[in-house]
């Protein structure tokens, strides 16, 4: 970056996604949020944010069944667990959701996966509209990666949710589901090919590239998908007496790092 460009930008912010004129009005990526947006629901207006598309009805179900079917109030899970840790340690509701939001954000399961499988599943559509073919895409897939992400789940060899998101697509007015389609393609190979299920990554980034999203803009929209399952998990290690929540005594930790040493 050039001391120019430093120099063009000091002391102004030059935005065409929206402003506060404070005791006026406040736009919202051209729309005016308190006239334009008022009877828009908090689904809509976030997809709408980020990408800056106005999604009908059926499409803000669709994305709101994504939200709603990953909020799991379970404290075993890796972000609930942080969440519910931070509780146990009586810390601020906003410090313990931003840690297990920071913590969702992984690159084993999470915002990272999704932005994978949606990158996978355009570049794979692209590949069979020129004429490849879908088992030569998922074969090359995996040779080079050695993964597909949205196929296999590490502790249960079937998702729940996959069934029910399934339906729920198919119930809905959708302009395209060209990329569900060939996610549901892609998991009949790779069960023959690795013995692996589709998990619910990817007919969550099969929907959201049905819908426009460019891996970038789904990443940022799932990064929030499981925080409606932490706010019982914290509250509950928060009720109860502080530390409470699974603590390990000292003789458990198997270290293996270097042996005491003498000062």
């Amino acid at each position: 970056m050039s001391l120019s460009t430093l120099y063009q930008n000091e002391d102004r912010i030059v935005t065409k996604m929206g402003r506060s004129f404070l005791g006026e009005r406040v736009v919202y990526r051209g729309k005016d949020l308190h006239h334009d947006m008022k009877g828009d629901n908090w689904i809509k207006l976030f997809a709408y944010g980020i990408t800056g598309r106005s999604y009908t009805d059926d499409e803000v179900k669709a994305l709101n069944f994504i939200w709603v079917s990953t909020s799991y109030p379970d404290k075993s899970i890796w972000p609930n667990h942080i969440a519910a840790l931070a509780g146990s340690h009586k810390t601020t509701p906003g410090l313990a959701l931003s840690a297990g939001v920071a913590a969702f954000d992984s690159a084993i399961f999470g915002g990272q996966p999704c932005r994978a499988a949606i990158e996978f599943f355009i570049r794979a559509q692209l590949a069979v509209n020129n004429g490849a073919s879908l088992e030569n895409v998922v074969d090359q897939e995996i040779k080079k990666r050695g993964i597909l992400f949205g196929y296999g789940r590490p502790l249960a060899s079937t998702d729940e949710r996959v069934p029910h998101a399934i339906d729920f697509v198919r119930s809905l007015s959708l302009p395209s589901t060209k990329h569900v389609d060939l996610a549901i393609k892609v998991a009949h190979l790779v069960k023959c090919k690795k013995q692996l299920n589709m998990n619910a990554a990817a007919i969550y980034a099969g929907l959201g590239a049905d819908l426009g999203f460019t891996p970038k803009t789904f990443h940022t929209f799932m990064i929030l998908s499981i925080v409606a399952g932490m706010p019982p998990c914290f509250i509950e290690a928060d009720d109860q007496e502080q530390g409470t929540f699974l603590p390990v005594r000292c003789d458990r930790v198997n270290y293996g790092g270097p042996a005491k040493r003498d000062w």
